[in-house]
């Protein structure tokens, strides 16, 4: 009988954590098909008119938004999913994600519409961000939650592991349908398939996500009676500097990820003359490299704790932000690799551990209100508007130097932030 039990209880923890990387790939697929897109494509379809340098800088602008909207999202979803369950928010924001991103591949272009044109592309984009603000939270939460003590980080991993697994996802379908059409194919209408196809990764997410349980910790919650009246308000009075130090900790995380999978992208076509193809295989590569170094961060940090893997990414990703440029502009492939697969294993090291390590920070009656908030907060600061700083900078300068520092300047912020982290868990994960 008790093994019988152990067999039940293995098997749900493995379909969560399925469920965790499956949903949160296809939200992320979605959330990168638009930043492929606005790096390769959307500054002619949308701000024809412009200069082409004017053209990305707008582009890069509107990916932006996206970003903005995101604390609001991490608000809406995580008073719900304090409040109604983590399951449910699960599946809404699955399901908004996926109509925005269809949205956009069928949107008509600046030629076609006007200014109506890039208006909508604005308003699928803060859906889109409000998606995202939410989704986070309730994969990382149901993922901990399920987890046994020991191995929070190694199924915490699961919903890190969605964010390069969907831009692994994005860069392939871009990639096969670029190689696969002229240059004016792809401009004319192969640019809308990567987004139509989201219709059908939501079909299959959403039926694995509903045949998942609700995580124990909110059961619990709800059966007592100890949920949260207004969990972010709670939260932010209860546990402010936890909330900080979250949400700083994921700047540089998220400022020099987006530079890697956004702006490279662009750079590399546009300044280094390089194709299309030659960068996405660049962007797929270092994406592997951050898909598999996230794992191995996270079953570290069962290991030795959160922090020690935290301050170990934070330094290299400060280290390696000069060499990372000076390589990268030899614009010799293997080189960019090499820039690619260090920064990304700095990558992996500041975000494997994160939903275990942000869950450890809140009490469970408002952790998913204070996961997401940090998180959306972090992600704004970051990669809001990192693509559209190292335009501006390389453009105003004209050397990648710029951009370089920059990427400096937001490791040490963030790297400050890590050393404030506790040692040990500041709470426990089960209900209270």
């Amino acid at each position: 009988m008790v093994l019988e039990q152990e067999v039940n209880t293995a098997g749900r923890i493995r379909r969560v954590a399925l469920a965790s990387a499956v949903g949160t790939t296809i939200e992320w697929y979605d959330y990168f098909a638009y930043s492929t897109a606005t790096a390769l494509v959307f500054n002619k379809l949308f701000f024809p008119s412009l200069s082409p340098a004017s053209g990305t800088l707008a582009a890069f602008a509107t990916l932006g938004v996206g970003f903005v909207a995101r604390p609001l999202g991490g608000i809406v979803w995580g008073h719900f999913g304090d409040r109604v369950g983590r399951k449910a928010m699960l599946v809404a924001s699955l399901v908004l994600m996926g109509l925005a991103t269809a949205g956009v591949g069928a949107l008509p272009t600046f030629r076609q519409a006007g200014v109506i044109a890039p208006v909508l592309l604005v308003v699928l984009r803060v859906l889109q961000g409000i998606s995202a603000g939410g989704e986070w939270g309730g994969a990382a939460l149901m993922a901990v939650e399920h987890a046994p003590e020991g191995k929070r980080g190694r199924y915490g991993s699961f919903s890190q592991i969605g964010v390069p697994a969907g831009l692994i996802l994005a860069q392939l379908v871009f990639f096969l349908v670029n190689s696969s059409l002229s240059p004016d194919e792809f401009r004319s209408w192969g640019w809308r398939i990567p987004f139509l196809v989201s219709l059908v990764l939501v079909g299959v997410g959403l039926v694995i996500r509903l045949r998942v349980e609700e995580s124990p910790v909110f059961a619990k919650l709800r059966s007592t009676g100890a949920r949260s009246r207004l969990p972010i308000v709670e939260v932010l009075r209860a546990r402010p500097k936890q909330v900080l130090a979250a949400a700083v900790s994921f700047i540089a995380n998220t400022a020099l990820g987006y530079i890697f999978f956004a702006y490279l992208l662009s750079y590399g076509t546009s300044v280094l003359k390089l194709s299309s193809t030659t960068m996405l295989v660049v962007v797929i590569v270092g994406s592997v490299v951050w898909l598999a170094s996230i794992i191995a961060a996270a079953i570290w940090s069962d290991s030795v704790g959160r922090k020690p893997v935290y301050l170990a990414g934070s330094v290299l990703l400060v280290v390696w932000s000069i060499p990372f440029f000076l390589l990268v502009d030899t614009a010799q492939p293997w080189l960019l690799i090499v820039a690619v697969v260090v920064l990304n294993i700095g990558l992996g090291a500041t975000y494997g551990p994160q939903s275990a390590l942000f869950s450890e920070l809140f009490e469970s009656r408002f952790r998913y209100s204070g996961s997401s908030f940090a998180y959306a907060v972090g992600a704004v600061l970051g990669g809001g508007f990192a693509p559209l700083i190292a335009a501006s900078l390389q453009s105003s300068t004209g050397t990648s130097l710029s951009v370089s520092l920059y990427m400096v300047g937001v490791g040490v912020l963030s790297l400050l932030a890590v050393l404030a982290f506790p040692r040990k868990p500041l709470v426990p994960v089960t209900a209270e």
